[in-house]
């Protein structure tokens, strides 16, 4: 498998507070766009898996209700993260 526990251990302990903080947002966008970037290399070889695209759609608009609930909680945090991830707006 593609994200196996040390891996996701690794995204939180660097997002995160630390290791075992999986509910904050930074640590969830984090996952989130590991995920889509990997969801976005396999579409790229099998155009026609619909399922997966569907999958890729709901995590972008996960990650993108993050996003704004972020914004509106603290605006630097949000564009910290921003940064970090390299994500656009």
């Amino acid at each position: 498998m593609y994200l196996d526990a040390a891996k996701k251990q690794e995204i939180f302990g660097k997002y995160g507070k630390s290791n075992t903080d999986t509910g904050s947002s930074e640590a969830q966008i984090a996952l989130f766009s590991y995920r889509i970037s990997h969801l976005t290399e396999h579409m790229k070889l099998n155009r026609k898996d619909y399922s997966t695209e569907r999958a890729l759609t709901m995590l972008v608009g996960k990650r993108r209700r993050l996003l704004d609930y972020l914004k509106a909680k603290d605006i630097t945090r949000y564009r910290a993260i921003i940064k970090e991830l390299g994500l656009r707006k």
